[in-house]
């Protein structure tokens, strides 16, 4: 093959090549859902999103840690509903979801300052409700482990022969 005839093969597949690119440079089409409707925000999720607009200083955003909240900080925010834009169902299911993690929990130690809404100090931990926070975080701990274990279990147990048997070479 000549200097020629690969400087024409050269051209010809760069033709080629643009060609192709025009074609897939047709803009993707998004693919819908297969309802067709927006899926719905969980109201826990979406309660403690507007805490955290409107209290920062109580609900601090992630990876800032959580804070000891005031005994009956679901009243003081109940006064707030309409600023908030939530039901006080919503409200309630936000506050507690938010007191039921490991971060809350960890934070729950003797002695700490509990806050209300503007972040002032209102009230402390107890030895006793820091002691309840352990043990919470504790049973948190150990139910996350069950449930990492039981997969790898069930696998074991539907080809026990897969563990017993070693691979052969072939």
């Amino acid at each position: 093959m000549g200097f020629e005839q690969l400087v024409e093969l050269r051209d010809r597949l760069r033709a080629e090549a643009e060609q192709a690119k025009a074609a897939n440079a047709k803009p993707a089409k998004r693919k819908s859902s297969p309802q067709g409707k927006p899926r719905e925000k969980d109201p826990a999720v979406d309660a403690i999103w507007r805490l955290q607009k409107h209290f920062p200083l109580a609900f601090p955003v992630n990876p800032a840690p959580k804070v000891p909240l005031k005994e009956g900080i679901f009243k003081d925010a109940e006064q707030h509903l309409e600023l908030l834009g939530i039901t006080s169902e919503q409200l309630k299911l936000g506050i507690a979801t938010w007191c039921r993690g490991s971060r809350y929990w960890a934070s729950m130690v003797e002695n700490a300052a509990r806050l209300d809404l503007q972040g002032q100090a209102a009230g402390t931990v107890t030895a006793g409700q820091a002691l309840y926070a352990k043990q919470q975080a504790s049973r948190q701990r150990s139910q996350d482990r069950r449930s990492r274990a039981k997969p790898k279990n069930r696998v074991a147990e539907a080809n026990p022969a897969a563990d017993s048997a070693p691979a052969q070479p072939q």
